[in-house]
């Protein structure tokens, strides 16, 4: 067993009195988060991210560039995003288009997925 301080149970002290449930045993640490990449899923080298206001009547839309893959896979890329992200999207021109300011966010989401260099 490791020297670690066990878990700090902020009920514990209740655990004696009557009508109160037994603790539960001991929890374990939380593992680190797993990347979002599968085996066989294409890994991608670079992203460019921008943000585009021109053309669209003041809206603010987050567009990633040279992400180099196939129609299917940057569906499956367009999918993913949006679920993650929780705002809407598209294809335009072998590019990801998102809606609003999704910068500071996306860097996150794409690094665990596998993105090798990041350009903002």
């Amino acid at each position: 067993m490791s020297d670690e301080k066990p878990f700090h149970n902020p009920f514990g002290k209740l655990a004696g009195m009557p009508g109160v449930p037994a603790p539960e045993p001991e929890s374990r640490p939380m593992s680190e988060p797993q990347p979002a990449v599968k085996r066989g899923e294409a890994r991608v080298a670079r992203a460019v991210i921008h943000l585009e206001r021109t053309g669209r009547g003041g809206k603010e839309v987050t567009r990633i560039d040279h992400l180099d893959l196939p129609p299917a896979e940057l569906e499956r890329w367009l999918k993913f995003l949006r679920s993650s992200l929780g705002c809407g999207g598209s294809i335009e021109d072998r590019s990801i288009v998102l809606q609003g300011d999704q910068r500071d966010r996306l860097v996150k989401v794409l690094s665990a997925k596998g993105v090798g260099k990041i350009t903002r």
